[in-house]
Parts: structure tokens; sequence; C-alpha cells
């Protein structure tokens, strides 16, 4: 490499909102983060679940005040079509 044309590469503490510290190397120096490899869901098999139903319910309640849904009712089967019964030659 070629001498005085790269900038400097300290060491640099990282520091994690939990908790976490670890040192690595940084052309600027120090810094925080939100998320690290010993928070983070992929890394830890953790995984958040999101409410989605609580999330189709408070827009379901939000939106059924303006415009109603219509609810189907269950409409009637109509009877199923028997087969005709072969007639039996009548006896005299």
């Amino acid at each position: 490499m070629k001498e005085g044309i790269h900038p400097d590469y300290p060491a640099a503490r990282v520091t994690c909102a939990c908790g976490n510290t670890f040192v690595t190397r940084s052309t600027r120096g120090d810094f925080q983060i939100d998320v690290c490899s010993a928070c983070h869901p992929f890394y830890t098999g953790t995984q958040k679940l999101i409410d989605t139903a609580g999330r189709v319910d408070r827009f379901r309640k939000r939106y059924e005040k303006k415009v109603p849904i219509p609810v189907r009712a269950a409409e009637p089967k109509a009877p199923k079509a028997e087969a005709p019964e072969a007639e039996a030659p009548k006896a005299e």
C-alpha cells in the first residue's frame, strides 16, 4: 500500500443499547449502536411476535363506523334432485 494516502484506522469501542461492548477498528472512533449480535433476534434465536390479530381488529373497529361491512347470510341450499325411481311393471 502507498504511504500517506490511507486514513488512520485506530481501535474503536462499540457500545450497544443492550449494554454489550466490544472493540473493533474504525476511522470514526468510538460509537454506539442499537442492535448487536448479542441482542439481534437472528443471532439469538428469539423472535418478536407481532400481534396481527390485534391489528386487524383495530382496523375493523376504526372503519366499521364509516362503512358498514355487509355480512352475507347463509343462503338456504336447494334440495338435491332425487333420481327418478324406475317404475315397476304393474301386476294385474
